[in-house]
């Protein structure tokens, strides 16, 4: 049984699932360290909402700065390696989840998202209306310790009544959250500590193989 078969049955049956020990743990501390360096090194910018023309930045409604990382990023040696790492192993759960869910994803996109203290997300889903390339969002947290004090969870509401809390989930190291990007509707909670994650989508891009 491949390790990441549970998390893709719970994935199939709830449009969500979690894992706290897929990652390795070397790999996820040595993202945290990358994720630092990139950002002591200016390599971040404030997230925005929306895209194209109605693309906007409003850090009451979204607080993170991000990093975006793929193939062809140009960071330094130590930090390339590691992304390249993470991407690689990216590229093996999507074939998982393209073999037992015939879900056809041939793309990713992935950045790293740094939410200072007092910062949060407020609800929404992952899929842009009239573009429907992003099918599975994950979600990586990277900070060596959390606690609950420290806020900052996931919170996944249910799909038929956006009301209504699913779980709410904290940012503990290494805890590995996928759910489908077109109807699992979410937040990010504010935290009370800077909060480091790396999240992507799997897609379906026409034309990419």
């Amino acid at each position: 049984m491949r390790l990441t078969e549970p998390l893709i049955d719970r994935l199939a049956e709830h449009g969500w699932a979690s894992c706290d020990t897929l990652i390795p743990c070397a790999l996820r501390d040595q993202l945290y360290t990358t994720a630092h360096t990139l950002w002591d090194t200016g390599h971040f910018h404030q997230a925005a909402i929306g895209r194209g023309l109605t693309q906007t930045s409003n850090t009451t409604l979204r607080g993170d700065a991000i990093c975006w990382l793929d193939r062809h990023t140009a960071f330094p040696p130590t930090e390339n390696t590691v992304t390249q790492h993470f991407l690689d192993w990216t590229d093996t759960l999507r074939h998982d989840l393209n073999q037992a869910l015939y879900l056809g994803l041939n793309n990713a996109e992935f950045h790293f998202a740094r939410y200072p203290a007092g910062a949060g997300y407020t609800t929404h889903i992952d899929q842009h209306r009239d573009a429907p390339q992003r099918r599975i969002s994950l979600v990586l947290y990277l900070n060596p310790e959390w606690h609950t004090q420290d806020h900052g969870e996931l919170i996944m509401y249910k799909p038929d009544n956006p009301a209504h809390v699913l779980e709410s989930l904290l940012p503990m190291p290494g805890r590995l959250v996928i759910f489908r990007s077109d109807l699992m509707p979410h937040e990010v909670a504010p935290c009370l500590r800077t909060r480091w994650s790396l999240t992507g989508w799997f897609r379906t891009d026409h034309g990419v193989f």
